[in-house]
């Protein structure tokens, strides 16, 4: 009696095959293009702020006005915590340097464009009136200088002000402690680098 060989479902063993690894060196241009790409995207989204049709949103529209904050705020927090995961779970190829910068520039911007249509509705805001008071607001506010110059009035802007002063706390000192940590481990490995050659 002839038996019936049944085809095994676990793949065949590839067979080892040597690759070679290419040191690839690092030349002027690779040093230099990450550093634009993050400058590229920072100065878009700069334009991007300057020209998005925010007149549009607050209180003609304040539904779409709060649910826009709130999705791109969590994107960001949610982005920002990843990044913080990779650094903290040593990823070797992740850029949080790259990610974590971009990520804190769009928050910024986020917190200005809601400023800037929370100040439309009367009484939210004193001494708000254009992109760059609210951008500049904005930044006062995360820096906590404070110069009393706009000062958020309506129960909404205190509300969004509270919300950044947390943010600020909890998202962007994690994500900058996080980067510093990383940069300190690279800083500490480049030197045990250089002696094993």
């Amino acid at each position: 009696m002839r038996t019936r060989r049944t085809a095994d479902p676990r793949p065949s063993p590839r067979p080892r095959t040597r690759t070679r690894t290419r040191t690839r060196t690092r030349t002027g241009w690779d040093a230099v293009r990450p550093w634009l790409v993050r400058v590229g995207i920072a100065a878009a989204v700069v334009v991007a702020y300057f020209l998005l049709p925010l007149d549009h949103l607050g209180p003609q529209r304040p539904v779409l006005s709060w649910t826009l904050f709130a999705v791109l705020l969590t994107v960001v927090a949610v982005q920002l915590l990843r990044q913080i995961r990779h650094v903290l779970l040593d990823h070797p190829d992740s850029r949080p340097g790259v990610v974590i910068s971009l990520l804190i520039v769009l928050s910024v911007h986020v917190f200005s464009a809601t400023y800037y249509a929370l100040a439309k509705a009367p009484g939210q805001f004193s001494g708000l009136h254009t992109r760059i008071d609210a951008l500049y607001f904005t930044v006062v506010t995360l820096a906590t200088v404070g110069y009393g110059d706009i000062t958020p009035r309506g129960q909404a802007a205190r509300v969004v002000t509270i919300l950044q002063i947390t943010y600020s706390f909890v998202f962007l000192t994690a994500a900058a402690t996080a980067l510093t940590t990383r940069m300190r481990d690279m800083v500490a490995r480049r030197p045990q680098r250089g002696r094993s050659r």
